[in-house]
């Protein structure tokens, strides 16, 4: 799952099957461990929002596309499902099998799952499936994936004017980045009624149900808070600078920071679901 959003607002320039992990996987997990320690934990709330709509729970098999370092996947378990993950990031997918021994955590793209057909009853993509070359592709794959009676739960954020963390701070670190280049696609409205069902039909899949929730992401002080953001902004770290990027994100932390010194982000979360159709 991408849960600091650097790169939510273009999808990927390639649309080719193979590649796109390479290069996602080099920038999300380029301080894993802040990820796992920092970042992933300020989610508990959402990922067992998540799991508990995507129908987790025991003797359930559970594929978590975009796993990052297993956050959502340790919730899964703890519901009593049997967990497998798959992400771009070989050292993101390190940790996660550091946190689930005896789970199959795999690296690799989504758009060509390593797995059999018909394997799991709960496939889940938690803001990961904006990432892929061809999102198409990834919501066939999770298709083959799933078995005639499962689910599959696709999670994004929502309007921009609903996420203070997109609005308030990585809006601040995407002013960072390069420009888009010349004839690059526009960004995917993902969060709009309609969109994530039109291209799960295109997939074969048949969309069931969807909705939104509220979600804080609350960090204890403004150091974890700049940390966290700092470990999802791998491409304007590169391309400004680690110092200019912490200095821009510590200038939006003020209204969001508490009396206590915790930072607070308030947010809302679109989903769907869907089964093989």
């Amino acid at each position: 799952m991408r849960n600091a959003p650097e790169e939510t607002s273009r999808p990927a320039a390639s649309a080719a099957v193979t590649g796109t992990a390479a290069i996602q996987g080099e920038l999300w997990g380029a301080r894993a461990r802040d990820w796992a320690e920092i970042n992933e934990p300020a989610w508990h709330a959402v990922f067992a929002t998540a799991m508990e709509k995507a129908g987790a729970k025991p003797g359930r098999t559970v594929l978590d596309i975009g796993c990052g370092a297993g956050g959502a996947l340790r919730i899964a378990r703890e519901m009593g499902a049997d967990v497998t993950g798959l992400d771009a990031s070989a050292n993101l997918a390190a940790i996660a099998r550091e946190r689930l021994p005896g789970a199959r955590i795999e690296v690799g793209e989504m758009e060509a799952l390593p797995f059999a057909d018909q394997s799991f009853d709960v496939v889940t993509g938690i803001n990961s499936f904006q990432f892929a070359g061809d999102i198409v592709r990834a919501f066939a794959e999770a298709r083959r994936v799933l078995r005639q009676d499962g689910t599959l739960l696709v999670l994004v954020w929502g309007r921009r004017e609903d996420c203070e963390l997109i609005a308030g701070t990585a809006s601040a670190v995407f002013a960072l980045l390069p420009a888009a280049p010349p004839g690059a696609p526009p960004p995917r409205p993902l969060h709009e009624p309609g969109v994530i069902e039109g291209l799960m039909r295109d997939a074969g899949l048949a969309p069931q149900a969807s909705g939104e929730f509220a979600g804080e992401l609350v960090l204890p002080d403004t150091e974890a808070a700049v940390r966290t953001v700092l470990s999802a902004s791998e491409r304007a770290i590169r391309h400004a600078g680690e110092k200019a990027v912490a200095e821009v994100i510590r200038t939006t932390l003020p209204p969001f920071t508490r009396p206590d010194g915790s930072v607070v982000w308030r947010n809302r979360f679109h989903w769907v679901t869907a089964t093989r159709g």
